[in-house]
């Protein structure tokens, strides 16, 4: 009994910590509760240099990424078919398109990866979020080290917020971010 009592903390910080790992969904709601904005860059702005990526549309016409510039918000991600949790972040970038899509321009740029096995998967997920695959170098400044990596940029190139992970794109912190920059 009296190991119990002096112990009691201890394991149910390791059972806490084993949840963390063993379920990767509780970790990544438990971010959005206590940390809502993962990381927002106030001080730097995307210069055009850096927004100058030629773009061929997968499920959307070609553009450049510098003309979208001044519209609206621009939701910028980096993914691959190949990575686990750029997919497992793709039903909610679904659905914050679907709510979002007339105030935010939404530019995901599928990298290292095949044109036919994009168009595989947003076929079989049925998915309508515009998809690029970039035809130009990718700047420094914007080139993600992991994947996913997420911008979302204000009209001027602004950073607002970067996520260089997996996120619930869907989350009401997330949509609240957006109502106080499109209103």
């Amino acid at each position: 009994m009296n190991f119990l009592k002096k112990n009691l903390l201890n394991m149910i910080v390791i059972a806490f910590i084993a949840v963390l790992f063993i379920f990767p969904e509780v970790k990544l709601k438990l971010k959005d509760l206590f940390f809502p904005i993962a990381a927002v860059e106030n001080a730097v702005t995307l210069q055009d240099s850096d927004m100058d990526i030629q773009l061929q549309g997968i499920n959307v016409p070609d553009t450049n990424l510098k003309s979208l510039k001044g519209n609206k918000l621009i939701f910028l991600n980096f993914w691959g078919t190949w990575c686990p949790p750029c997919r497992e972040e793709w039903p909610t970038v679904q659905k914050l398109y679907d709510a979002k899509k007339g105030k935010v321009d939404f530019v995901l740029i599928a990298m290292q990866d095949e044109e036919s096995k994009v168009r595989a998967f947003l076929k079989e997920h049925q998915y309508t979020v515009p998809v690029y695959i970039a035809q130009s170098p990718i700047s420094n400044n914007v080139l993600p080290k992991v994947f996913p990596t997420s911008f979302l940029l204000d009209k001027t190139g602004r950073i607002l917020l970067k996520e260089d992970a997996s996120k619930d794109w869907n989350s009401k912190s997330v949509h609240d971010f957006i109502d106080n920059f499109t209103k």
